[in-house]
């Protein structure tokens, strides 16, 4: 394990773990653990962190417990602030950036069993059949964030079977920066809380089934029968009752050049890759809140930021609006249609926008583009399962009961008014309530019976 760079900030753990891996056996798996120490060939593995970014420690300490399981592996944390040059010549505008033996690896938030299976051909492959041949639950749980993790929790608390199934246990909230609304915890941040979700979850006989992705959810054949979720896996899971809570993502522009550029150039978290774009021109997409706190943000790294509003005015809070025009490094434009990003075919050189007003397009130069203009709701999957809103949001009742019989949703996925963890929380517990009250007074068809 190298550190280049001086691991303080978010990797200031990583540090402490890496001096006293001699002495803590790793807490993997045991699946993992031989998975890992079977892998032949050599590896280097690269990771360009910024010590600012709450996702990166996750990836630099899931290979760094590699190099210390398989002597074949090596692993560099490049902090990339310091090494300025290298992320130039490497095009690295996004952070973490994983290379392996010089090669692109990965980005983003990547889990020790993501990297493994990377590597491992044939994991995802005998992870599918190993949940394919689970028998059904009493309540199945889709999703990690903190209202899945609630209604694991209650519904485990009954004494029933649970089961939860997710992309990335913990969510969107693996990619918040400073929670300071949890009521009786005055601050945490996103990884921490998400953290103490997976902990806490653990804590109770809950099966939890991470890195995988729902694509399909199958009514019951008759009432109080099973409901079936497939998986992009193609492995299939039954269950009495089921939670929605697939939470939310960020939302995206969809005008030409976003995809093609995303991650170079284009990004959407400005903690994490705001120190990549050190003396540079970026463009902040979105006058709410959080575009206004991350042009503030991001105004104290760069040289100069361009914050760019669909409407008339600000729709951010006046304090922020006023810290704002204090800064001589932004520029606001109202009334502004994004409509291109521009690029060279390696990286973000600018972007079109329509101006509303006079209906003329303008160009801007930059080198980046934070976009902070909401979030969508992870539902596409449920396309004609369940009634969902024009939003796409899951609608549901007060018991968090949807359209389809035996399953509940909460949390941001749904049409609760305000997206708030604590909101989530509450929501996942009320849902995982109605699951059992369901359970309790639906009598059980035979047919299910000898199914479990």
């Amino acid at each position: 394990m190298t550190f280049a760079g001086i691991p303080m900030g978010h990797e200031f753990t990583s540090l402490v773990l890496a001096l006293h891996v001699g002495g803590h056996p790793s807490r993997a798996a045991d699946e993992q653990i031989e998975q890992i120490e079977g892998l032949g060939g050599e590896y280097h593995f690269e990771t360009f962190v910024s010590l600012t970014c709450q996702n990166c420690p996750d990836v630099v300490q899931a290979l760094n417990v590699m190099s210390t399981i398989n002597p074949r592996i090596r692993h560099t944390m490049i902090d990339g602030a310091l090494f300025q040059p290298e992320v130039d010549e490497r095009k690295v505008m996004a952070v973490p950036t994983v290379f392996l033996n010089g090669e692109p690896f990965g980005q983003g938030r990547m889990t020790l069993a993501e990297i493994v299976g990377k590597l491992d051909a044939g994991a995802a492959e005998r992870e599918a059949a190993r949940i394919d041949a689970k028998d059904p639950f009493d309540v199945l749980v889709v999703g990690g964030g903190p209202a899945g993790a609630a209604a694991a929790i209650y519904a485990a608390r009954k004494g029933i079977r649970t089961g939860v199934v997710a992309e990335r246990f913990g969510g969107q909230v693996l990619d918040t920066m400073a929670i300071e609304n949890l009521i009786s915890v005055p601050h945490t941040e996103g990884p921490r809380l998400a953290t103490a979700l997976e902990t806490h979850v653990g804590t109770y006989d809950v099966d939890v089934m991470n890195v995988q992705r729902a694509a399909k959810v199958i009514p019951a054949a008759e009432p109080g029968g099973l409901v079936t979720v497939e998986l992009d896996s193609g492995a299939t899971l039954q269950s009495r009752t089921v939670v929605l809570s697939t939470g939310a993502r960020w939302r995206s522009m969809n005008v030409p050049g976003e995809s093609e550029y995303r991650n170079k150039g284009v990004t959407y978290c400005p903690h994490c890759d705001g120190p990549l774009f050190k003396g540079k021109r970026v463009a902040v997409i979105g006058g709410g809140n959080s575009g206004a706190e991350a042009a503030i943000d991001l105004a104290g790294v760069v040289a100069h930021v361009t914050l760019i509003e669909f409407d008339p005015q600000l729709r951010a809070d006046d304090v922020l609006q006023r810290k704002l025009h204090s800064l001589a490094n932004v520029d606001i434009i109202t009334s502004a249609l994004t409509t291109e990003v521009l690029g060279n075919g390696e990286e973000v050189t600018g972007l079109r926008y329509t101006d509303r007003a006079t209906d003329t397009s303008h160009d801007v130069a930059l080198d980046g583009i934070f976009v902070q203009i909401g979030l969508l709701p992870n539902t596409e999957w449920l396309d004609g399962a369940v009634e969902l809103s024009p939003r796409r949001e899951i609608v549901i009742d007060d018991r968090g009961a949807t359209s389809l019989p035996g399953v509940f949703a909460a949390g941001d996925c749904t049409t609760v008014p305000y997206k708030q963890i604590v909101i989530a929380m509450g929501a996942g517990a009320t849902a995982a309530l109605s699951a059992f009250d369901h359970l309790i007074r639906t009598p059980v068809p035979v047919q299910a019976l000898a199914s479990a």
